[in-house]
Parts: structure tokens; C-alpha cells; sequence
């Protein structure tokens, strides 16, 4: 009964995706299709083979390998400040950003990930026809932040029309950064967090391919990954690396401290007409019905879809952050589908994000971007959805 309240659940979101289509007899059915067998494939072989097990876990021990050469770095600043029990947040959690951040620009620097992403996104591009820089934009998201994913393909702005923008925003949108995934390893299931990554790949993709379908010249559609680093020495790229890495531990931070105080205000206004209610609860009742078909458990899916509800109006750290606070009593099953839905940039705030980046891009394709803002922000919620569905399918 799971596996078929999944299924339909797939069909259901799919279809929500065909009805916002901007052309609808263009559809690449063919590359959807590949991609969700992809999905299932992936999902199979990470959850229920001995060799994808063996891989997740070799993966998160590297993970927790670079997290303990990251302490140490922040156990020297931290000199001797003494941090109670349940530890601190920012130390913890988000100073191992700039960590990850410098690991990511010396391998940027070296042209291992551009390399890497380059090939991959023409292997993707040539088994689902679509084009090179939507396939590589959509790779290269799984490593950047969403302005840095944008910012690699600069150079091809201009070939980029209205639906090709929305794909590429839509990728940005619907995947992390690698820098952050060490952050969400500390608050979620190594496991969830790692399968997410090539979910929602193919999530955003697929989505996107049905609500902005795109067809494009060959001669319209080339990858340069040349120019992807500034930095003229490994140390200019450590430096960089440091420095961005702590511009994004301070901005999530920021993010927090605002977002998690503008809730709380939400919640006493609406105390104060109703009285024991949040808004989290009230999210959870809106999310309950897709929820239940996703695969949660009906006397769990409330709690549950107050977080994934959380998570859209504010961003993933605030409903981690809760989340965690509910894994000892939650099954296996909705850990996995909740921690998969969360592991991604799509809530309100990305729509600024993107739309300030391309700003910096292209004038003119960012008044555009901000134009489907709110298109961009339901696909790759329904690929949030389409990722964590799977997912439940093998749990």
C-alpha cells in the first residue's frame, strides 16, 4: 500500500507540474521519464545493495573525517571558552562552513569539480536530451551555493531565454551547496542527507522540464569552464575559499536569528486570537494530505509537515533545527522522507537570492526571474516532494 500511495503521489506531483507548464506540447516526456528511473535506480542501489550501503557510508565517514579536521580548527580559535552541554550552534554547526567553503575553492582552483561537473552534465545531457548548460548548471548545484551555480554560467546568459532561465534557477533552487552539507550532517541522517544530493538533482530537472520546456540549437548550447576561478595561486584559493566560506556561516546565521524571531512573532499574534495554535500546526494540516501519500505515518504526518511547512516560509536551517529536536520519536520512514524534503534551497527567501544574483548577471533576466518567482518556488517544492516520495519508497 506504501509503494502505491507513492506512486500516486509521484503522479499527483507530476501532474500539478504539467498544469503550470508554459508549453505543453513540447514536454520532453522521453528525459522525464529517464530521470525517474534514474531516481529509483540511484535510490535501489544506495539503500538496498551491500555495495551503495558500503558507498554511503564511506562517503559520510569521509564527511565526519573533514568535520573533525574542521573542529580542530575552530577548537583553536575557541582557545579556551567553555561550551555547556548541549554545545553551541554557531561553533558547532556553522563554522564548519568555511572549511567545506576552502576544500571546495582548491578543488575549483585545481579544475577538479569543473572537470568533474563538466563531464558529468554531458553524460546527463546526452541520456536525457537535454542541453548542455541546463544539464551542467544542474550538476554544478549539488557542489555551489545558488549564486556561485549561476555565476559558472555566466557566460551563457545570453543564449538563455525565458524557459532555459527558469531551469537553471529552478536547479539552483531545488539542490545545496556542498560547503553547507557538513552543517546538515550535524542535525540530520548522513544517509538522507547524501541520496538527497543526486535526488534533487534530477528532481529540479525534471520538473523543470515539464513546467518550462526548452529546445535548443546546438550552436546556442556549449559549456566553457575556463574562466571558473580567479584565484591565481592554491593559497589565493584557500584564502577565497576561508573568506566566503565565513561570509556564509554569518549570513546563515543572520538568517536565523531573524527568521527564528520573526516565527516566534507570527506564533504569539496568532495566540493571541487562538490560543495553543502556531503557525507550524497550522502549516502541518495544510501539508498533511500530500504527506500521507508520500509515505508518513497519519499519526505522525501533523508534526512532520509543520516542519516541511516551516521550512518553505523561512529556510532549511530553522526547520532542521526543529526537526532534529523530533528524530528520537519519529520512524525510520518519516526521518527519511522529512530529512530528504528538507535538504534543499526551496522556500521564499531563494527567490531573492536567485533573482539578486541574475541582477548582477543581466539586468534585464533578472526583472524576468522575479516575474516567476513564485513558479520557481512551487517547482522545486514539488521537487522536494518528487525526492523525499522516492526515497519513502525503499524505507
Amino acid at each position: 500500500m506504501d509503494i502505491l500511495l507513492g506512486l500516486l503521489a509521484i503522479v499527483i506531483v507530476l501532474g500539478l507540474a504539467f498544469l503550470i507548464s508554459n508549453d505543453k506540447k513540447n514536454v520532453n516526456y522521453r528525459g522525464i521519464i529517464v530521470m525517474i528511473i534514474a531516481q529509483f535506480l540511484v535510490t535501489w542501489f544506495m539503500f538496498t545493495t551491500t555495495i551503495g550501503r558500503t558507498i554511503i557510508n564511506g562517503i559520510s565517514a569521509g564527511f565526519n573525517k573533514l568535520i573533525e579536521f574542521g573542529t580542530e580548527g575552530i577548537s583553536f580559535i575557541l582557545g579556551g571558552v567553555e561550551v555547556g552541554e548541549g554545545g553551541v550552534f554557531f561553533f558547532d554547526v556553522l563554522l564548519l562552513i568555511i572549511f567545506f567553503a576552502t576544500i571546495l575553492s582548491v578543488l575549483t582552483y585545481l579544475k577538479v569539480l569543473p572537470t568533474l561537473i563538466k563531464y558529468l552534465g554531458t553524460l546527463i545531457s546526452k541520456i536525457t536530451g537535454l542541453p548542455k548548460v541546463e544539464s551542467f548548471n544542474a550538476v554544478n548545484s549539488i557542489f555551489f551555493g545558488q549564486s556561485e551555480a549561476l555565476i559558472a554560467i555566466r557566460s551563457q546568459f545570453r543564449h538563455l531565454n525565458n524557459n532555459r532561465l527558469y531551469i537553471v534557477s529552478a536547479s539552483a533552487m531545488g539542490s545545496v551547496s556542498a560547503s553547507i552539507v557538513g552543517a546538515y550532517l550535524q542535525m540530520l541522517p548522513p544517509q538522507y542527507v547524501l541520496v538527497a544530493l543526486p535526488l534533487n538533482m534530477f528532481s529540479a530537472l525534471i520538473m523543470a522540464s515539464l513546467i518550462a520546456p526548452v529546445n535548443v540549437a546546438k550552436e546556442d548550447d556549449h559549456v566553457d569552464i575556463k574562466d571558473v576561478s580567479d584565484d591565481k595561486s592554491i593559497f589565493e584559493a584557500m584564502g577565497n575559499g576561508a573568506l566566503e566560506g565565513g561570509k556564509i556561516a554569518l549570513i546563515v546565521a543572520a538568517m536565523l536569528v531573524a527568521f527564528i524571531a520573526s516565527l516566534e512573532l507570527v506564533n504569539w499574534l496568532i495566540q493571541t486570537v487562538f490560543a495553543g495554535i502556531t503557525l507550524q500546526q497550522i502549516l502541518g494540516y495544510i501539508i498533511a494530505p500530500i504527506g500521507v501519500l508520500m509515505g508518513i505515518a497519519p499519526g505522525e504526518v501533523i508534526e512532520a509537515g509543520s516542519v516541511m511547512g516551516t521550512k518553505i516560509v523561512t529556510n532549511e536551517f530553522v526547520a532542521m533545527l526543529e526537526f532534529e529536536q523530533m528524530l528520537d520519536r519519529m520512524s525510520e520512514k518519516t526521518v527519511g522522507i522529512v530529512s530528504v524534503f528538507l535538504t534543499s534551497f526551496a522556500n521564499f527567501s531563494s527567490i531573492g537570492i536567485i533573482a539578486g544574483t541574475v541582477q548582477g548577471i543581466d539586468e534585464e533576466k533578472a526583472a524576468k526571474v522575479s516575474g516567476f518567482g513564485m513558479k520557481l518556488l512551487i517547482g522545486a517544492t514539488l521537487a522536494s516532494i518528487l525526492s523525499a516520495t522516492v526515497v519513502g519508497v525503499f524505507i
